[in-house]
């Protein structure tokens, strides 16, 4: 691995342990085992890294959140939607916890990020489009907007009302997947006769995965 992206891999590392705003580009080099003077070789500094961290989200949410074309829909293709949902909350968690403040300092970051998560955001539309078309959920045409927004609101806010509302700020798996199934159980509140049994196979997957020693200890 190239010596960039180690910097943006162990920076994404630390921020995720040990939350961004206590770590500077010292500890970032000290953690690699090089000078200051190489990380400031790719990086100008700090909100750099974060940018090109923001890239490998960006790259994430593109890759993941397509509708899909000509495929019966099944566990899998769902399973397939909610984890990827689960990835970018787990995988970029630092940027949820902190997501005003990394925004507010960065206005480059801040315009891009919008674009990136309308385009999101456009994606989930169709996604709930097609959904609706194939007799896996009901909903009214005009009420699919606020609904991919609602779904929007809970992935980028989780994190902030976990550490927010309850005793121990500490973002773990387990922790995560209650936001993810909150998004569940607003889904299913729109399944029909015949997707109703999936959406609850769906339940109990993550329910059982949201109570496993290894995601508890995560």
């Amino acid at each position: 691995m190239k010596t960039r992206d180690k910097i943006i891999h162990a920076s994404l590392e630390l921020f995720n342990q040990h939350g961004e705003r206590t770590i500077t580009t010292n500890h970032i080099a000290a953690h690699l085992g090089i000078s200051p003077g190489n990380l400031y070789y790719h990086f100008r500094n700090k909100e750099d890294i974060i940018r090109s961290i923001f890239s490998l989200y960006e790259s994430h949410l593109e890759a993941s959140f397509h509708p899909y074309e000509g495929e019966p829909v099944n566990i899998d293709l769902l399973i397939g939607y909610f984890d990827a949902i689960f990835y970018a909350m787990w995988e970029f968690r630092f940027m949820y916890a902190n997501l005003t403040d990394i925004l507010t300092r960065d206005e480059e970051l801040k315009a891009h990020y919008l674009n990136t998560q309308q385009q999101v955001l456009n994606r989930c539309n169709q996604i709930l489009m097609k959904l609706n078309q194939d007799g896996v959920i009901e909903i009214e045409q005009d009420e699919i907007p606020p609904l991919a927004e609602t779904i929007r609101m809970i992935v980028c806010f989780w994190i902030s009302y976990k550490q927010t509302h309850s005793p121990d700020i500490k973002i773990t798996k387990c922790s995560l997947y209650e936001g993810l199934l909150r998004i569940l159980m607003l889904s299913k509140a729109y399944s029909t006769a015949t997707s109703r049994a999936t959406f609850e196979r769906l339940e109990l997957h993550y329910k059982e995965l949201a109570t496993s020693p290894n995601e508890l200890t995560a």
